[in-house]
């Protein structure tokens, strides 16, 4: 999956968090009321359908995930600016997220219910403002088909690129490999709240993230990052 720009650790730890936004967008979504805190396109159509009066959704919780998304995506636009190896600045994007992570985890755990009040407000807001730092830091890192959140692009070069299309499937391996990640951590993200509760699946968003930052430090290979920048 690597090309001359992007080390394979790169790669492997934002493959990584796609598996980790699959996870996050299905608690939110089956826990929190119908809202996204990883997608905000899907927040936008939500918050469409929340002002057209459509049961099931709340003008106020897509803004709140909105809001402190945006929030974060700036705190981590600010950051870059003192932050210049972007190595360093994934880095730090990824410790962000897992105590974010952590934090939701614990606020879960105490509040039992988070469907409603000040619960479910907390977890969105914390983690949306993680997730728009990962992607302020990402979207510098411009790693192709590979945005961690979204998938329509990546699936639109798929088969766009594809040999049914003419193409010669370039970064087929990248794409799908996005593709598998996305959907194997919503599968377990909605199996752990449907059968435990919100605590768990936030619990493995904790450990998963920090276990990537931790290993991604420690690669030495991910140094090429700003080297080939």
């Amino acid at each position: 999956m690597a090309d001359s720009s992007h080390p394979p650790t790169v790669l492997w730890a934002l493959i990584a968090l796609t598996v980790v936004s699959g996870l996050v967008d299905a608690v939110s979504y089956l826990g929190l009321g119908h809202v996204f805190t990883a997608n905000m396109t899907g927040n936008i159509v939500i918050l469409g359908f929340a002002a057209a009066g459509a049961p099931g959704f709340s003008v106020l919780a897509s803004l709140t995930s909105l809001g402190c998304f945006l929030a974060g995506a700036v705190c981590a636009g600010r950051l870059c600016l003192y932050v210049t190896e972007r190595r360093r600045a994934l880095l730090i994007a990824m410790v962000v997220e897992g105590v974010f992570a952590t934090a939701a985890a614990v606020v879960a755990g105490v509040a039992g219910a988070v469907g409603s009040g000040w619960p479910r407000y907390t977890l969105i807001a914390v983690l949306a403002f993680a997730m728009g730092v990962r992607n302020s830091t990402i979207r510098r890192l411009a790693v192709p088909d590979v945005t961690t959140t979204v998938l329509t692009m990546t699936l639109t070069g798929l088969a766009a690129d594809s040999t049914l299309a003419g193409g010669t499937n370039p970064k087929m391996g990248r794409r799908t490999a996005s593709v598998v990640a996305m959907l194997v951590g919503a599968f377990v993200g909605a199996g752990l709240f449907l059968h435990q509760d919100a605590a768990w699946p936030l619990a493995v968003v904790a450990v998963v993230v920090l276990g990537d930052a931790l290993w991604f430090g420690l690669a030495r290979s991910s140094h090429q990052l700003d080297r080939t920048a």
